[in-house]
């Protein structure tokens, strides 16, 4: 296999001090005695605050921000978000339940998800919050609901559009999928919603995720937005709220390029303008997570012990697959890639080596790191995986094999 070096993501995100990665002002070694033991995620909330900035002054102003908080959903750090976008979208009552908790306004709060049960929509017809219908039984469901509660339902239709986001690292729509009614079928959807006298605000349309490709991001989006002002001909009222998706990846492996936002950005202006004529009532608003997220967060884990193996070094760390899932190849994925790693300790460090890094965990899955080039270390020293602040450790089998749970700090 071939030996990977890292990506030179330190010097966008984070400051050294005396040879040691420092995150929220804090040298790493400082951090670790804070949080007291590892492994442990952190999250810098200047670097969160930093990127919506960045977001904003490239977004025309009527774009609305929100924050799909299933990318991180740990509650201090929802709390900042909420404090910086314009809305949260959720994808479960637990989510809702931390976004209210977080202070979310629930006029500005969404619910997405493919198979919400009776209870969650009761509760976000009990909140006020908009529910994106994603099935004819839903329609059923929240009529009932809103019946029985005497509270309008808020609803928008989930669009399971007829094309998909190119280039794109999950596939969120186009062809058969769980996610939203199908396009065709969308007319008889809101057919229904009128009949049942729900409180129709809009549509929400999300192609794909993980996208580094602008013009890829600038064609669905304009492809959804054309989509929406079809469908909007059948709807029982004004559209008031149409969600273009977000889609916005970032970097994480040898060659991938970042983002450039300046022609996603004019295309969203030049939306807007449209939209201004062509549907006046309606708020135009993009849903992002990892992009917002994901570079803030590091994976810190500490080596217990150093074993050279028929000439290839293993460093064994604390941590592994069950807290970082993604980094370890999602329980072996057929073409693994390593994430940006270093010794977080050690970055001025001469010394260099090839090691693998590798967890406690009784299998030869558990690899966080295969053969990269990195400082040389010891039992002691501190491994850092960068690009961690989304799909960390929520999206990590935590149980897996009676470990302890993994720590996440905001800083």
């Amino acid at each position: 296999m071939p030996i990977s070096t890292p990506i030179h993501v330190t010097a966008h995100q984070f400051p050294l001090g005396h040879g040691e990665l420092t995150l929220g002002g804090l040298p790493l070694t400082r951090l670790a005695a804070r949080v007291g033991r590892t492994p442990f995620y952190a999250y810098d909330r200047s670097l969160l605050s930093r990127r919506v900035s960045e977001l904003r002054a490239v977004l025309p102003p009527a774009v609305k921000l929100h924050y799909a908080m299933k990318a991180n959903p740990l509650p201090a750090l929802v709390c900042h978000m909420a404090g910086l976008v314009d809305g949260i979208d959720v994808a479960s009552g637990g989510e809702l339940k931390v976004a209210l908790d977080a202070g979310a306004d629930p006029h500005d709060i969404s619910f997405a998800g493919p198979g919400k049960s009776h209870g969650e929509l009761r509760q976000a017809v009990a909140v006020g919050i908009l529910v994106n219908i994603e099935s004819f039984r839903e329609i059923d469901a929240l009529a009932a609901i809103s019946q029985e509660l005497s509270l309008p339902a808020r609803v928008a239709v989930r669009v399971n559009p007829d094309f998909e986001l190119k280039s794109s690292g999950m596939k969120m729509g186009g062809g058969p999928k769980q996610f939203g009614i199908d396009a065709e079928q969308v007319p008889a959807a809101l057919a229904e919603i009128g009949c049942h006298g729900l409180a129709f605000e809009g549509f929400h349309l999300f192609a794909g995720s993980q996208n580094l490709k602008a013009d890829a991001i600038v064609e669905a989006q304009c492809k959804s937005y054309e989509l929406a002002l079809r469908l909007a001909d059948d709807a029982p009222a004004p559209v008031r709220f149409l969600n273009l998706g977000g889609g916005f990846g970032i970097p994480y492996f040898p060659g991938e390029q970042r983002l450039d936002l300046a022609p996603i950005g004019a295309n969203l202006a030049a939306l807007s303008q449209r939209a201004s004529m062509e549907m006046p009532s309606a708020q135009l608003v993009i849903e992002l997570g990892r992009y917002l997220v994901g570079e803030a967060g590091i994976y810190v884990t500490r080596v217990v012990d150093r074993k050279v193996s028929r000439g290839q070094v293993f460093l064994v760390v604390d941590g592994g697959l069950h807290h970082h899932l993604s980094a370890s190849g999602n329980f072996g994925q057929v073409i693994r890639k390593n994430y940006p790693v270093s010794i977080g300790n050690r970055m001025n460090a001469t010394e260099k080596e090839i090691a693998s890094v590798v967890g406690p965990l009784c299998t030869p899955l558990d690899l966080l790191a295969d053969r990269m080039e990195l400082a040389r270390a010891e039992p002691g020293d501190l491994v850092v995986i960068f690009q961690s602040g989304a799909y960390g450790a929520s999206a990590s089998p935590q149980g897996f094999l009676g470990h302890p749970a993994v720590v996440e700090v905001l800083v």
